[in-house]
């Protein structure tokens, strides 16, 4: 028997469970289109944005791990995000419209949402010291209480079943846990309204701030310079790293926290390894890694197959690569990337992947099909090759294989 609140209800919609925004939408058009009183009905908007920008900053977050050339020498866990993470956390975004639906009743029953003014600094204070006193405890022990068994068995173990934390793993959860989280990341907003401290901006502000730290908990490459640390050494109880969630995902029985250990501190849970194994991770961040066993000479195809890259949009780069019409209004802005690769960029690493023991990655020179059979461009191009060629040889790559047109 499944557990209660296990399973999405929307979980076999696919695609089309973003039409349970529809009746924001609609409410929101209707009011702009057909009602004196625009304003009556601007929390649907508020709404909907804050949704687009929660995953707006969930993408981010996703396209900088994804981006190797930055990240690979900081890499928490060396392997790779597989095929199968990806299709189990493809419905990554489903706390977002669970929230959204909560949102709205909200909005419904207590219409005085809709006059909150747009900025009140007292708002933001109180709504930070209830997340410290209130927030952080509250999901302290909720998180060690999903831990228990029968929990942990059949609800939180989805969150444990991805081997690589990656900012899509921060949503990857049960309709449960994100109802816990509802009330975690509810508790500072509601709060600072009935305090009469309440704003447009600090629900913005919260509500995002509260998903850029979670994304940052769950990349897979440290991004926090251990140097703070040694500069302020309190600051490492009230501010968390990629490396000290991480750890929590091999040894769940500590780091519960989250985002400030001194409660793991105090809850005796803190892994002594954690200030470590950060100090270590950044500070081999300026040395070259694992040498490749093996390296393939790519370049890119056409601006359109370009938008297949992982770190553009990870679902879709996983899938059989097809024309698809939402693609055409991001044509523009590739179009700009690929000006900018043209006058600036380098070879760089593009992909990789483990095969009985060896690494195998594919390096890209920053050229697109066309610009091979442009006279002027024969140059370059055959510098960006050779130079790659060249330093695969210096690193001890033992083959290097060439695309069709390098």
């Amino acid at each position: 028997m499944v557990a209660p609140l296990s399973a999405w209800p929307w979980e076999h919609l696919g695609i089309f469970k973003y039409i349970l925004y529809g009746p924001l939408a609609a409410k929101a058009w209707y009011s702009w289109m057909y009602e004196d009183n625009i304003l009556k009905d601007l929390w649907c908007i508020h709404i909907l944005l804050i949704c687009t920008l929660r995953g707006f900053i969930h993408q981010l977050w996703s396209s900088y791990n994804n981006m190797f050339f930055l990240t690979r020498n900081r890499w928490i866990k060396q392997q790779g995000v597989d095929f199968k993470q990806i299709d189990d956390e493809w419905d990554w975004d489903n706390f977002i419209i669970l929230q959204a639906m909560l949102a709205s009743m909200a909005c419904l029953i207590f219409p005085s949402l809709n006059t909150l003014p747009l900025w009140n600094l007292k708002g933001f204070i109180a709504s930070l010291l209830l997340h410290v006193t209130i927030s952080e405890p509250l999901y302290y022990w909720a998180h060690r209480f999903f831990h228990k068994p029968y929990l942990f068995n059949h609800y939180h173990s989805l969150h444990h079943s991805s081997p690589v934390p990656h900012p899509f793993t921060a949503g990857h959860a049960t309709p449960l846990e994100h109802l816990v989280l509802c009330a975690v990341i509810g508790i500072p907003i509601t709060g600072s309204i009935l305090m009469g401290y309440g704003s447009t901006a600090m629900i913005y502000g919260h509500v995002l701030v509260f998903d850029f730290f979670r994304c940052l908990g769950h990349s897979n490459a440290e991004v926090v310079p251990h140097e703070v640390f040694n500069k302020l050494p309190l600051l490492r109880y009230f501010i968390y790293t990629p490396t000290y969630h991480s750890l929590h995902h091999t040894e769940m029985e500590t780091n519960f926290c989250l985002f400030m250990p001194l409660f793991d501190a105090l809850g005796n849970t803190l892994n002594t390894k954690s200030l470590e194994l950060h100090k270590k991770i950044t500070s081999d961040s300026g040395k070259n890694g694992r040498v490749p066993d093996f390296v393939f000479l790519a370049h890119v195809v056409d601006i359109m197959s370009a938008m297949h890259a992982p770190f553009a949009l990870r679902s879709f780069a996983s899938t059989p690569f097809c024309m698809r019409m939402f693609l055409l209004p991001f044509w523009p802005l590739t179009f700009i990337i690929m000006l900018v690769m043209w006058g600036w960029s380098k070879t760089f690493l593009f992909s990789f992947y483990n095969l009985r023991g060896r690494l195998h990655q594919t390096w890209v020179v920053p050229r697109f099909g066309f610009q091979y059979f442009l006279p002027f461009a024969t140059k370059g191009i055959n510098k960006h090759i050779e130079e790659a060629i060249l330093r695969a040889d210096r690193l001890g790559v033992k083959v290097i294989s060439l695309a069709a047109l390098n």
